[in-house]
């Protein structure tokens, strides 16, 4: 038996729209309407039969009459990258003479051939939670768009500093020691003529400088790593 043309007008006649945000009940309303002179049977039917809550799902349509059908969409975390595949369909049946059983009808047809028309739904945000999200993609300082950093990511360009600042630590520390040497190198050429007091002093506090400096390296290194893990835990 070949498809028979759907009997009923339907508004929209293509697609329900829900308006967000959708942290909360979202609803969107469904018109059926019967052109026709006879009573007519609908039933209606989703893809996703958890997310909707239909008012009335089934009914029937007197001639010449219409009834509003209230769709209500139950809250969920809305993700714009996710393909919306939800779908419905409206089923009609030209309803036989007499009292109509609803249960019954549908599995035995009566009322002739089984039209049915499908919709599928289409989710918006509002105005200015679309301005919001496009505007979290946007670098605030820079006036470029591009993607924002994540903590990782600062977290490593902040150990490359530290690692660049010991280095340049351990390069003062062997400058130290250079002159260090040659300053040993002079006491000795000293002592050797006889100036014993200037060389008692001067390799004493460059020994002290050079001693302490592994120590303010460890302790530099440890605020810096401390202040790195800070901000990869938040």
């Amino acid at each position: 038996m070949s498809k028979s043309d759907q009997i009923l007008d339907i508004e929209p006649p293509n697609e329900l729209r829900f308006r967000g945000p959708f942290t909360e009940v979202v609803s969107s309303e469904l018109k059926l309407i019967n052109p026709s002179e006879k009573n007519v049977c609908f039933k209606i039917k989703t893809t996703a039969p958890r997310r909707y809550c239909v008012r009335p799902n089934s009914g029937i349509v007197g001639p010449k009459e219409s009834v509003k059908v209230s769709v209500m969409l139950q809250p969920f975390e809305y993700d714009p990258n996710e393909k919306n595949k939800h779908k419905f369909m409206v089923q009609s049946l030209i309803a036989p003479p007499g009292e109509v059983d609803q249960e019954s009808i549908w599995k035995s047809q009566e009322g002739g051939a089984l039209m049915d028309t499908k919709l599928k739904c289409v989710f918006e945000l509002p105005a200015n939670q679309v301005t919001t999200a496009t505007s979290v993609l946007e670098t605030g300082n820079s006036g470029k768009t591009g993607k924002v950093e994540s903590p990782g990511k600062s977290a490593e360009r902040d150990l490359e500093s530290v690692v660049e600042e010991c280095r340049n630590l351990r390069q003062e520390i062997s400058n130290l020691r250079t002159e260090n040497t040659t300053l040993r190198d002079g006491v000795r050429q000293r002592r050797a003529g006889g100036d014993s007091q200037m060389t008692s002093i001067q390799p004493s506090v460059m020994e002290t400088k050079i001693n302490n400096m592994p120590s303010v390296v460890a302790l530099v290194v440890a605020i810096i790593i401390g202040i790195l893990i800070g901000k990869v835990i938040l």
